[in-house]
């Protein structure tokens, strides 16, 4: 991404103006992750880079229920 984007700062803290939105999950590769997103007109859409993108709500509750290690299927 900082390739694509050379402006953008090194750190970007959490929050709703990051590009990952206010959580982000990781997933066991490193460039997978299910995260929100401020830009809502990217959900649903191929508009990632791999990612499922959700809204910063939902991101938020699915956080909060998934622990470390949680099995992650994707259909």
């Amino acid at each position: 991404m900082k390739e694509r984007n050379p402006e953008w700062p090194d750190y970007w803290p959490p929050g709703p103006d990051n590009p990952l939105g206010t959580h982000a999950l990781y997933l066991s590769w490193q460039y997978y992750r299910v995260h929100g997103t401020g830009d809502t007109r990217k959900i649903g859409r191929q508009s990632s880079n791999g990612c499922i993108g959700l809204y910063n709500e939902h991101i938020a509750e699915l956080f909060d229920l998934a622990e470390v290690g949680t099995q992650v299927r994707i259909f």
